[in-house]
């Protein structure tokens, strides 16, 4: 069945919508490792939204624990073979922890003639403090901040997404990220601590990011 320009525009739409809410980092980028596309889990790993992650390099964002690895992958892509290469990395993530883990590269393309693309995967193994043991950790990133900012001000999900041009699952994610980290069960208990931890300035309408 072919489909008209315009069905094609909704069947990408849905597929965006569906990449955005995949709850672990994904990305796609071509075979150099130039991240094209990023969803709200991934950006989140370093406090951005999904578009200042494009035109990134992984390998500026992950560090892999052996250098090997990753000629191995460009020499089985250079020869156009399509199996799933799995990395360990570890990286400085925007929360301010040290984390390890793992990257998985599978060759996606239209033909078996070339890859064009790389669908990246991250899977978390574990976490310690950040590289200054004496330096207490950001208790949330830039993008976190914000939003709690918005959300204090009286702005909704919906609001608060088009500010800061993420998606609603995007500041959905966000928000689920940071329920856990402070353990809270609210919203309102979120920007209640926010303030306590020195997220938010006190005293100051609107609500704003302390600096």
């Amino acid at each position: 069945m072919d489909l008209t320009r315009a069905d094609a525009v909704v069947w990408r739409n849905r597929a965006l919508l569906l990449f955005d809410r995949i709850p672990m980092p994904v990305a796609v980028c071509d075979v150099y490792g130039v991240i094209v596309l990023a969803n709200p889990a991934m950006a989140t790993e370093w406090g951005e939204t999904p578009g200042r992650l494009r035109g990134r390099n992984v390998l500026d964002l992950f560090h892999p624990q052996e250098a090997t690895q990753v000629e191995r992958i460009a020499q089985a892509l250079r020869l156009r073979h399509r199996s799933r290469y799995p990395v360990s990395v570890r990286w400085n993530a925007a929360d301010g922890m040290r984390r390890h883990g793992e990257l998985t590269a599978d060759p996606v393309s239209d033909s078996t003639e070339a890859s064009t693309a790389l669908l990246i995967t991250l899977r978390v193994l574990g976490e310690s403090p950040g590289p200054d043991p004496g330096q207490a950790a950001p208790p949330a990133g830039d993008t976190e901040a914000r939003i709690l900012a918005l959300l204090a001000g009286g702005a909704t999900t919906a609001g608060a997404a088009r500010e800061t041009g993420l998606t609603v699952d995007g500041v959905n994610y966000h928000l689920r990220r940071l329920s856990e980290r402070w353990g809270a069960a609210t919203r309102t208990e979120l920007v209640a601590r926010a303030y306590a931890l020195g997220v938010l300035t006190p005293g100051v309408w609107p609500p704003t990011a302390a600096p």
